[in-house]
């Protein structure tokens, strides 16, 4: 999901969401009088509530900006109690009586979360996303709405908010001051409201979009990953319609961020014209589900491991790491001794997160005998929402030395309510007799920049020199929260130049690895030249503070500049 620099700030698709026929918002009146039963049937009217102010925020129990916002919320409701009176509203279609009572309880949420089923509070409101507050005051006017503050976003993360907009809002009410900001845009998920376009056409669920989803989508979009919410059934899809228009629309899911004028990847996950225009087309025309008997076969994950059973399991430490419920975790290292005695030889080898409700990605990284610098080893092995495991090529084998140690670098996002973590490594040996190719590591590297303040386009290069005749399996950039774009490019010996990868919208929350559709052949002489640009500007919304100057570090909130690739050698020459 990129960041600041595609401008996907919630709203930015009404007209579109208009044209699907998600909600009508034209005959919008004045805020009446209504009567809603919350998660436990009980009924509150907002004309027999006596407080000064009414804080209303429409929630959604699997949306993730919801779940984050939730604590805050309750921590809201403590702080003005006796002054403004905290409700909720479920608008979804999706969204059970169970599953927003379970929410509530998960999130420590007090006050009521009314049951909107026919959207009438919402449509009133002209409520957009979960969340989406609004503040009313003594008159029952609507005097804010919007976001709650800006410390959360699609694919925006700070440590703190800049502006606690809610809260500001409802002080300068409650002093009888003018309220400085009265409407930001709200961020999250799109309100699932129901279907106000009958199912017609040609294209349905069961013939054309399920397989679609199952292709593209449904190795995170089912139970128990990362993913938000499953895409495994046609009764999944209720009430996420105008989320899966606007994320194909904008193209930030499914997640892929490589410029496809530049080289041939065999797991781009982008959607091809055919497939988005199918998509769109049939979510405009009401879903249609189509015939049974044209369902595609599920299809099959593997439950445990996706190489063979592993010959040795690596913990990235003996006990669970606690994440909490909110807030920006720095990335956590963790140095762990495999106990290589020997050279070892691996032909597979599997990050796998202990929870994948909050492990965003795992990097793990092979550190030679001695060395102590974080980072600065060759990656093993990355696991990011959707990665496959690595697998060497037929006959060939990872060779890791005697004595070295890996470090597990985990970045962490948090849901919303506490939780644990203990990830770990799978790997399996090679029978060293049939080995003819060593699949090796390596990267192009840069440690010594100085990114000055407010520098929106930063430059960052470096360069490796390949020693021998390689094969090019795969490339991974790997950067921070002030990435903002990175570019492999090889020189050849007869001066030649090629690009080898371009990500013009580098996004730090998809930590990928490109891997070539076939080996790309790097003679002798070759230079790997990797180009980096940092946005250090207040425009980067993820940026923690553009006033610093940023240098080299392990954290989030520092700097990396690294192309790590991967290639294939033969075991003699």
């Amino acid at each position: 999901m990129p960041s600041g620099r595609l401008a996907i700030l919630a709203g930015s698709l009404t007209s579109l969401f208009l044209s699907f026929g998600f909600v009508d918002l034209s005959n919008a009146a004045t805020i009446d009088d209504i009567t809603l039963r919350d998660q436990y049937g009980q009924e509150t009217s907002l004309a027999e509530i006596k407080s000064p102010a009414i804080a209303i925020a429409f929630l959604g129990t699997e949306c993730p900006l919801a779940k984050l916002y939730a604590p805050r919320l309750a921590e809201l409701a403590t702080r003005f109690e006796g002054d403004v009176t905290f409700l909720g509203v479920n608008s979804n279609v999706q969204d059970s009586l169970t599953e927003v009572a379970a929410y509530a309880q998960r999130h420590g949420i007090k006050f009521p979360i009314l049951m909107d089923n026919q959207h009438e509070l919402a449509d009133q409101l002209e409520a957009e996303r979960t969340p989406h507050v609004f503040l009313l005051d003594e008159q029952r006017n609507v005097c804010y709405s919007g976001r709650i503050d800006d410390q959360y976003g699609i694919s925006v993360a700070r440590t703190k908010p800049q502006r606690q907009d809610l809260a500001v809002a409802i002080e300068e009410l409650l002093a009888g001051k003018p309220i400085s900001v009265a409407k930001t845009a709200p961020i999250g998920c799109i309100i699932g409201r129901r279907r106000s376009t009958a199912p017609h056409g040609d294209i349905t669920y069961t013939r054309d979009i399920a397989s679609i989803l199952n292709r593209r989508c449904v190795e995170c979009h089912r139970e128990g990953q990362i993913a938000p919410f499953p895409l495994t059934s046609y009764d999944d899809i209720e009430g996420w319609e105008g989320m899966i228009a606007e994320v194909v629309t904008e193209q930030r899911m499914p997640p892929w961020n490589a410029d496809p004028r530049f080289g041939h990847f065999k797991n781009d996950a982008r959607l091809s014209a055919e497939e988005k225009e199918s998509l769109l087309t049939w979510i405009k025309n009401g879903c249609p589900e189509g015939d049974p008997a044209d369902l595609p076969e599920p299809p099959e994950f593997a439950e445990g491991w996706r190489i063979s059973e592993p010959d040795q399991i690596i913990k990235m430490r003996n006990k669970p790491f606690n994440v909490p419920a909110t807030g920006v975790v720095k990335y956590q290292y963790f140095r762990v001794d495999p106990g290589f005695k020997e050279d070892v030889y691996i032909e597979a080898v599997e990050a796998r997160p202990g929870n994948t409700a909050v492990v965003h990605h795992i990097i793990a990284y092979v550190t030679a005998p001695g060395e102590r610098k974080t980072g600065l080893g060759s990656m093993l092995v990355g696991y990011a929402p959707g990665t496959a495991p690595f697998i060497t090529p037929p006959n060939s084998a990872i060779l890791v030395p005697k004595g070295s140690q890996l470090i597990f670098e985990l970045h962490y996002t948090p849901n919303g309510s506490p939780q644990t973590d203990l990830s770990y490594v799978g790997i399996k040996f090679a029978d060293r007799s049939k080995i003819t190719s060593i699949v090796g590591g390596n990267q192009a590297i840069n440690g010594k920049f100085a990114i000055p303040p407010y520098a929106d386009n930063y430059e960052v290069g470096a360069t490796r020199t390949i020693k021998r005749d390689l094969d090019v399996l795969s490339v991974t950039p790997h950067m921070h929260v002030r990435g903002k774009a990175f570019k492999y490019e090889a020189i050849y010996p007869n001066g030649e130049r090629e690009v080898l990868l371009n990500v013009p919208q580098y996004d730090f929350n998809w930590q990928l690895r490109y891997e070539f559709a076939e080996p790309k052949r790097l003679p002798k002489g070759t230079r790997i030249v990797c180009t980096a640009h940092y946005d250090n500007s207040a425009e980067n919304p993820n940026n923690p503070d553009p006033t610093k100057t940023v240098t080299w570090g392990d954290q989030s909130f520092e700097e990396m500049m690294i192309g790590f690739y991967t290639y294939i050698t033969p075991t003699k020459e």
